[in-house]
C-alpha cells in the first residue's frame, strides 16, 4: 500500500501563506468602503456637528468649543427598529440639542447655533439652507418630508432639547398660512413621537418687523407663534429683530447676517433662551464641582 502524503509544491505553500495577508486586505477594503458609504449619508443629510470650530470672536470659538467632534466620526450608526432607519450615534446626546433649520441655522457660525451652543448645548444640525416647512431645495424635501423620507440622518437617543427654526424660505416661495400651519403641526407631532422624552421650542423668521417693511417675513413669525402657542411650545419671536436691536447694518444681504450679526444675534438668542428656561441646567453630579468652582461653567463647555 502506498501511504499518501500531503506534500504540496513550493507554489502551492506560498499562495496558502498569502491566504491570510489578502483576507486581511479584503476587510480592510471592505471596511474603507463602509466608511465611505456612511460618510455620504452624512454627507448627504446635511446633518451633524461641525467638523471643526469656526474662527471667530470669543463667543463663536466657545459655542464651537465642545462642537469639534465630527456628528458621525467612525461612521457610528444604528438601525432604528420602530421606523427601520439608520440613526446617529451622537456623544453626549443628553447634552445636546438638536437644531433644525435653514440657512440661518446651516453654517457653524449661525446665529441660532451660536445662541444654543452659548446656552450650554452641543448642536446637532438637520436641515439645509433653502428648505421650510413648505419649501424644499433639490433632493432635500421640507422638514417634515425630509424627516420622513430619511433625507436627514436623526441623531440615536434622547436629546436634551429640540429646536425647529425657520420660514423664511416659505414667506419668499409665497407658500399660504394653511400648508405652513399643517406642515408645521405634522412636524411637531412626528418628532414628540420619534423623542417622546425631549422638549421642544421654536425659532422663528428673522425680519425687520412689521412697521419697517418686514413684509411676509414678519407674518410667517407670527405665525409660527401661534403654532407653537397652540401645542405649548416656547417660542422665541425674531420678526422685529432686524430693527429692534439696529441689526439691518449688520446683514451681509437682504435676509442673512455678516459674521458680526451673527454674533449680535447669538448673545441675544442665548439671553432670550435663558429667560425662557431653555439655558442647559448643570446635572446632578455637576452640581457639587461647580459649586466648588472645579468645573468650568463656560459657554457651551461640558
Amino acid at each position: 500500500m502506498i501511504a499518501l502524503t500531503d506534500r504540496a509544491s513550493p507554489e502551492r505553500q506560498q499562495m496558502r501563506k498569502a491566504l491570510p495577508a489578502l483576507a486581511r486586505t479584503r476587510s480592510a477594503a471592505s471596511g474603507v468602503a463602509m466608511v465611505i458609504a456612511v460618510s455620504s449619508v452624512v454627507a448627504l443629510s446635511a446633518c451633524g456637528l461641525p467638523a471643526q470650530a469656526p474662527a471667530g470672536p470669543p463667543l463663536a470659538a466657545a459655542a464651537a468649543g465642545p462642537q469639534a467632534a465630527p456628528a458621525a466620526a467612525g461612521g457610528s450608526t444604528v438601525l432604528n427598529p420602530g421606523n427601520g432607519r439608520l440613526e446617529a450615534v451622537v456623544p453626549d446626546i443628553s447634552r445636546t440639542v438638536l437644531l433644525i433649520g435653514d440657512s440661518q441655522s446651516e453654517p457653524a457660525d449661525g446665529w441660532p447655533r451660536l445662541g444654543l451652543a452659548a446656552a450650554g448645548y452641543k448642536v446637532y444640525f438637520c436641515g439645509r439652507g433653502g428648505t421650510g416647512f413648505v419649501s424644499s431645495n433639490g433632493p432635500t424635501g421640507n422638514y417634515i418630508d425630509a424627516l420622513l423620507h430619511g433625507d436627514w440622518l436623526l441623531p440615536s437617543g434622547t436629546p436634551a432639547l429640540i429646536v425647529v427654526q425657520g420660514g423664511g424660505n416659505d414667506a419668499a416661495s409665497g407658500a399660504g398660512d394653511s400648508r405652513i400651519n399643517a406642515n408645521a403641526e405634522r412636524l411637531i407631532a412626528e418628532l414628540q413621537q420619534r423623542y417622546p422624552g425631549t422638549p421642544m421650542a421654536m425659532i422663528g423668521t428673522l425680519a425687520r418687523g412689521e412697521d419697517h417693511g418686514g413684509g411676509r417675513r414678519s407674518e410667517v413669525d407670527a405665525l409660527l407663534g401661534y403654532v407653537a402657542a397652540a401645542h405649548g411650545l416656547p417660542f422665541v419671536s425674531v420678526g422685529d429683530w432686524l430693527t429692534r436691536y439696529n441689526l439691518v447694518k449688520d446683514l451681509a444681504d437682504t435676509v442673512h447676517m455678516n459674521p458680526s450679526g451673527h454674533q449680535k444675534l447669538g448673545k441675544l438668542l442665548e439671553g432670550r433662551l435663558r429667560e425662557l428656561g431653555l439655558d442647559r441646567k448643570p446635572t446632578a453630579d455637576q452640581a457639587p464641582l461647580l459649586a466648588a468652582g472645579t468645573a468650568d461653567a463656560g459657554l457651551g463647555r461640558d
